[in-house]
């Protein structure tokens, strides 16, 4: 049965290359091509089952690794490769924390593309060379965030979302088309499952899935050694 992709970037250059490594190494695959996370969420809802998501980290309305974290969440079955033009081996571990089945810099060339994509359908994780190298010292500093933002509902996540933007429980309900009771049940079990007393700190550890959080870190790190 012809392999099934589901591509989602919005830079015309870079999905030229994606569609022209994908006939490489899978000339009889479909490809479906979505320009946000909404529109993937979508594909995935229209269309047979999508064998591999490739995803571009800065994707328009999301921030840092929200966009992986909500297909993770979502599609947890379905797996997902960051393309991604930011190769710090900082991110390139976060993005495997949070559930990557492997991460392709767009810095490569296009025959490296296609093994990359024939690689990871084949089983293996593909990672940048200039990754392992410095695997073990990030490994060190990893936490146990992710496997707590992953323990949230499709809809707690979209609370903690809400939350981050500043949204009071009124104007979630009303997003939501719930009842405030719900929200509450939903940010108090959000609370509880990130460990955390209070709304504002909830927010603070969700603001940690941001590159900008993960540059800081890295860059805090820099400075000790």
């Amino acid at each position: 049965m012809p392999a099934n992709f589901l591509v989602v970037d919005d830079h015309p250059l870079f999905l030229e290359a994606l569609r022209l490594s994908i006939a490489t190494a899978f000339p009889d695959a479909s490809v479906v091509e979505a320009s946000s996370i909404a529109h993937a969420k979508k594909a995935i809802a229209d269309n047979p089952p999508f064998d591999l998501i490739l995803l571009d980290l800065s994707m328009p309305g999301t921030v840092g690794f929200e966009g992986l974290l909500e297909l993770r969440t979502h599609f947890p079955k379905l797996p997902v490769v960051i393309c991604s033009a930011l190769e710090d081996a900082r991110i390139v571990h976060e993005a495997l924390t949070y559930g990557a089945a492997g991460f392709i810099a767009k810095s490569v060339r296009k025959g490296e593309l296609a093994q990359a994509i024939k690689d990871v359908m084949a089983g293996s994780v593909y990672l940048p060379a200039s990754y392992a190298s410095g695997a073990a010292a990030q490994a060190r500093g990893a936490s146990d965030l992710p496997q707590r933002l992953t323990s949230l509902t499709p809809q707690q996540l979209r609370v903690l979302m809400m939350l981050r933007q500043g949204m009071l429980n009124k104007q979630i309900a009303y997003e939501l088309d719930v009842g405030e009771t719900t929200v509450k049940a939903h940010v108090s079990e959000i609370l509880r499952k990130l460990n955390v007393a209070s709304r504002t700190q909830a927010v603070i550890e969700v603001a940690k899935i941001d590159f900008e959080a993960v540059m800081s870190a890295t860059q805090r790190e820099g400075g000790k050694s």
